[in-house]
């Protein structure tokens, strides 16, 4: 993003913190808000019928936490939980749409930023679920 856009939407964040273990969102959730990660780290997951949630995913500083707000239904396409006391920046995800609506040059910027942060779950998810359900080394990527 330019550092026009992105001191734009840091202007809309606000500083929140997490403690270790504490749920940030469900799958399945209302998807309202998204971070951007100062401190910490965030395991994705995914609720997995008969098991124990899978951790898809890692995140930690710098990373992008919540990609669903924009997608309408508007709904959490995963779980997140702290791993670790986090700090981070949370953005309402109404008012970035609105924003975005007043603002295609930002609007496009931040959709392109989301696709390519949503194709690298889709591929870490993919991964993680093959390594950990289908026989050994069909989650490898040649």
């Amino acid at each position: 993003m330019t550092q026009d856009h992105r001191e734009q939407l840091m202007s809309f964040a606000r500083d929140v913190s997490f403690t270790t273990g504490e749920r940030i969102f469900n799958e399945g959730g209302r998807a309202d808000r998204f971070w951007i990660i100062r401190t910490g780290t965030v395991a994705l997951d995914l609720r997995v019928p008969g098991r124990r949630p899978a951790v898809i995913e890692t995140l930690g500083a710098g990373r992008l936490l919540g990609w669903s707000w924009l997608v309408a239904p508007h709904h959490w396409h995963l779980g997140a939980e702290a791993s670790s006391p986090v700090r981070a920046h949370e953005f309402d995800a109404a008012v970035v749409r609105e924003k975005c609506a007043e603002d295609p040059a930002l609007d496009r910027e931040l959709c392109t930023y989301v696709t390519g942060v949503l194709a690298r779950r889709l591929r870490a998810t993919r991964v993680r679920l093959l390594n950990l359900y289908a026989p050994y080394g069909a989650g490898e990527v040649p």
